[in-house]
Parts: structure tokens; C-alpha cells; sequence
């Protein structure tokens, strides 16, 4: 009689192990919960979230990114669906619902073709076919767009902003597509776009037709001194990282004062460190100094004296900035300021905007780096506002990179998965099944759409279908204002290519390393931590399927 083997134990105690179908069926029910909590915020008429944290700060957003950082979700999974979002927004800024919404979509199918005794490695090589044949579809229906086609890139803006500050989308797109064409600059023959460049500063209060192009950078500080000029004409500008004060020296010193005089001796020294420092920007020619750092209460009264409107503490990004819209160069050392560094402007003045003193600078020539001022009556609106531009900026900076565009409202969609079906003809096998699943995937997108308008998405499906087969039915989509099929390109709503082709990208190989894991082991530190519930999610109880 062959000896019974002794089972081998190598995990410690405490944890715990999900192996084989369990472990992948866990994983996909928590990135399809992920995809759901967000999938009717899509489109134009998608709902808002509202997401209450533990101190009880309120967020309301229908942004895919934003709203799943501020969801609480504690599975590997469910983290991996964010990394998703995130990478979306940190690459094109745009089309992180869609992005979210097709990897949960395409775990959802691949649960189906599980639960028939497909291999994962089947579907993972059939969606690796499909999403690079889909990008190929893509770029062959795409269309091309300059920097200087104004009203494409308005519609492109608009189309990114609708359904987030819809009130104001209108002319808050005209501001975004004017600030895009302030700061792209042709390199090699290529469009090159820093959204980085765009400042986007907010502020309650007006409305959201109020919100203002600078074509120059606002920075929300004060003049420091109360008797400094409020406006400068003509202003050049002097942009200093070093603090306007009397500094410690480098190593430890100790200074011994034996008598009244030393002491008033000292202080005069101090006094006329500072106004050399002070003569030495009025011989450069200055008559506005804005300072990375601190400036001492006796420099402040030198300069008022001096006329000379100065800024204080202000942040480095907007030194940058400021250097690329005025042409200052950032000085280090005082001592190495010429004439030659200073920046210039039309205008530098201080503006009370909603109780608060901000100082605006414009009027400056040709600036490569502008300030989008975004009203909005509540802090609400204009955390939203904020984010619309963000996308819109986003996508039009993707756009002008790539120099291409979709027909959006689904078309594009409907379009592609028509012809991946075809080709899953072509391939046969197992890896057919796949490929017609991540063609059924592009079509959640409409069907989505059709849903958030009250449409039947059934119905809406089929008609597509049909119309998409037909020689000249490519750029029908989903209206969702007028709940009904509609040639999209006449309605001009359009998408920028990047922003599908990546959303592809992020969602199929998340879908893929989801579908790879067959092992989840969850272990405390000798015992401590807080142990990983089989499919908990923290703040996402009782989601539905």
C-alpha cells in the first residue's frame, strides 16, 4: 500500500487563499462593480455621483476620474480600474468613463466565455487581435484637423465639456479652443501642445459666462505693501527666486554687541543691504517684482517708495509661467539682474475677485502661457467647471498631437464593431468568440447613451446595426437630446482619435491582466492589518451587478 503524502504547508497562519475559477470570478465582480458605480455618468446626458468622505466633504461629479480617486475602494482589483481612469486622464485627459466601462465590459463577456471552458489565454490572445485590429478601424474612419480650423476644434471642446457645465460649455469652449491656439507651437512640422501652459484659476462667484481668458497668467496673491502703485503700465517685470531679506549666514555665527551704537550700526547696515537690493532692481529698469520667495517689511517700504509693485510667495509653477508669457528670465542672484532678464507687459494689476486680491498680468506679446479665470455661482459648479475644462483642454491638446478626429455620439463605435465582427469571420477558432465579444463591447457605448436619454436600448441597438450596414449609414449615433438616431457629423459631435485608441488600450490590457490572475493570496503581517474581504470593496456595499 503506497504512504499517504503529508498535505505541505507554506503560507503562515492567518492567510487566507482564493485559487482557480473562484479567484477570477472574484476579481471580474469587482471591476464590473467599478465599471457600473460609473457607467450612467457617460455621455452628455449622464447623472452625477454625489460622494460624501469621512470628514463630510461633499463631491458631485459626473468625471469618471474624479470620482472613482474619491470612491474608497479597498480590492487589488477594484485599484486596478482606477489605474485605469487615471492613466486615461493623465494621458489624453479625457474618456475616462468610456475607458472604465469597456474593461468592466470586457470582463463581463469573458466571465461568459469562462463559465463555457474557454481558456483565459484564448480570450486574452482574441482580445489582443481585436484591440489592435479595432485601432487600425479607428485611424481608417478617422479624419484630419489643423490647428487653425477653428470650429472643429470648438466642436471638439464643446462635445468634451457637455453634461459637466452645460450652462456654460458654450462659451467656456470658445475660451479653451482661444487658449489651445495661444500656447501650440509647430515643431518639426508637428503640433505641440503644453496644457500645462493654461492656468486654470477658480473662483466663486458671477457666473459661468463671467469666466475670462487672460492672455497672460493670474496669480492669486496680493500687492504687499499698501502704498505700491495697484496698476503698472507698461510693466517689466522682474521675476526673483531669491528672498528679499537679510539672510542667516551659511555657517554659525555669533555676533556680540557691546553698545547702543553697535547695535543702531548693525541695523543701518541691515537697512542699507536692503536698499541696495532695491537699487539694484530700479537700475535694471523694473517697476514690477514678482518674488518666489519672502520679502522683508523694510524692503517692502523701499519698493513702495521706489514705485514698484511687488508679489511675494509666489508658487514656481507660476514663476514658469510667467517666464514663458512675458519672456523674463528667473533670476537666482539679485546681483546677476540685467535689463536683458526683465519681462514685459501691457498691464500688471491687482483685481478684488470675489473678496479675495488676485494680480493679473496681461496684455503681454504673443504669450506662450495663458489664465483661464473660471466662475461659477457655488463652489460646487465651479469644482465641475473646473474639470470640464480640464477635459476640453485634454482633448483638444490629444487632438492637434494626433492631428485626427472620430464622429462621436457611438458612430465611431458601431462603425468599428461592425467591422471587427467581420473580421472574427476571418480568424475562426476559439479566438473568434473573443473577438465578437470585444466587438459587443464597443457597443455598450451607445447603448449607454440610449439608456441616459430614455431610449430603449434594444431597439436603439438593432436600428444602429442596421443603418451602420448600409453603404452611407457610418456616421450615425445616438442623439441624446432629441432621444432618437442621427447622422452625428451634421449635429458636429465629434471626438479626438486619441482619446478612443487609448481607452481601448487602458481597458483591454487591464481586462487582460485581470483575466491572468487564478491566484489570490491575502496574508497580515504576523497576524496585524486589516485582512482583504473575498470581494470587499470599502465604501461600494451592496452595488448592483
Amino acid at each position: 500500500m503506497p504512504e499517504q503524502q503529508q498535505p505541505v504547508v507554506f503560507l503562515g497562519e492567518g492567510t487566507k487563499r482564493t485559487r482557480g475559477r473562484d479567484a477570477q470570478r472574484i476579481n471580474i465582480l469587482v471591476a464590473k462593480a467599478v465599471a457600473n458605480a460609473i457607467k450612467s455618468t457617460l455621455g452628455p446626458k449622464g447623472m452625477d455621483k454625489m460622494i460624501v468622505d469621512d470628514l463630510g466633504d461633499v463631491t458631485i461629479s459626473n468625471d469618471g476620474a474624479t470620482i472613482l480617486q474619491e470612491m474608497s475602494i479597498d480590492h487589488p482589483a477594484g485599484k486596478m480600474m482606477v489605474e485605469v481612469a487615471k492613466t486615461q486622464d493623465d494621458e489624453v485627459g479625457d474618456g475616462t468613463t468610456t475607458a472604465t466601462v469597456l474593461a468592466g465590459t470586457l470582463l463581463g463577456k469573458a466571465e461568459k466565455m469562462l463559465d463555457d471552458e474557454i481558456h483565459p489565454s484564448t480570450i486574452i490572445k482574441g482580445y489582443r487581435l481585436a484591440a489592435k485590429k479595432a485601432k487600425e478601424y479607428y485611424e481608417a474612419i478617422s479624419e484630419s484637423i489643423v490647428l487653425g480650423d477653428k470650429k472643429l476644434l470648438h466642436d471638439i471642446a464643446f462635445t468634451a465639456m457637455t453634461g459637466k457645465a452645460s450652462e456654460g460649455a458654450e462659451s467656456l469652449s470658445n475660451l479653451v479652443v482661444d487658449a489651445i491656439i495661444q500656447v501650440a507651437e509647430q515643431k518639426e512640422n508637428k503640433t505641440v501642445v503644453d496644457i500645462e501652459q493654461v492656468k486654470v484659476e477658480k473662483k466663486v462667484g458671477a457666473s459661468l459666462m463671467d469666466s475670462e481668458l487672460v492672455k497672460g497668467i493670474v496669480i492669486d496673491k496680493e500687492v504687499v505693501h499698501s502704498n505700491m502703485p495697484k496698476q503698472v503700465q507698461n510693466a517689466k517685470i522682474a521675476l526673483v527666486d531669491a528672498a528679499f531679506e537679510i539672510k542667516e549666514t551659511e555657517t554659525d555665527a555669533k555676533i556680540q554687541i557691546t553698545s547702543p551704537d553697535q547695535l543702531q550700526s548693525f541695523l543701518d547696515q541691515e537697512e542699507g543691504m536692503l536698499k541696495k537690493m532695491v537699487e539694484k532692481l530700479k537700475k535694471a529698469g523694473a517697476n514690477v517684482l514678482i518674488c518666489q520667495k519672502g520679502i522683508d517689511d523694510l524692503a517692502q517700504h523701499f519698493l513702495a517708495k521706489e514705485g514698484i509693485l511687488a508679489v511675494r510667495r509666489v508658487k514656481k509653477s507660476d514663476m514658469d509661467a510667467l517666464a514663458k508669457a512675458t519672456g523674463a528670465k528667473v533670476v537666482s542672484r539679485l546681483e546677476d539682474l540685467e535689463t536683458s532678464d526683465l519681462g514685459k507687459a501691457q498691464t500688471v494689476e491687482e483685481k478684488k475677485i470675489a473678496g479675495d486680491d488676485m494680480t493679473f498680468i496681461y496684455g503681454c506679446k504673443n504669450p506662450k502661457a495663458v489664465s483661464l479665470l473660471v466662475r461659477g455661482g457655488s463652489e460646487h459648479v465651479v469644482d465641475e467647471a473646473e474639470r470640464a475644462v480640464h477635459d476640453a483642454l485634454g482633448a483638444l491638446a490629444s487632438t492637434l498631437r494626433a492631428g485626427k478626429f472620430v464622429i462621436g455620439g457611438g458612430a465611431a463605435e458601431v462603425a468599428v464593431s461592425t467591422k471587427l465582427r467581420n473580421y472574427a469571420k476571418t480568424i475562426g477558432g476559439r479566438e473568434q468568440l473573443a473577438i465578437e465579444a470585444f466587438a459587443e463591447t464597443l457597443e455598450v457605448i451607445p447603448r449607454t447613451l440610449a439608456e441616459s436619454a430614455g431610449m430603449d436600448p434594444l431597439d436603439t441597438m438593432v436600428s444602429l446595426r442596421s443603418k451602420h450596414s448600409s453603404k452611407d449609414g457610418g456616421a450615425i449615433g445616438v442623439d441624446v437630446y432629441e432621444s432618437k438616431l442621427a447622422n452625428m457629423k451634421a449635429k458636429r459631435v465629434i471626438e479626438p482619435l486619441a482619446v478612443k485608441t487609448q481607452a481601448l488600450t487602458s481597458a483591454s490590457e487591464v481586462a487582460e491582466m485581470i483575466l491572468r490572475i487564478d491566484d489570490i493570496i491575502a496574508g497580515n503581517s504576523k497576524g496585524k492589518g486589516p485582512e482583504m474581504p473575498p470581494g470587499g470593496m470599502g465604501g461600494m456595499g451592496g452595488m448592483e451587478m
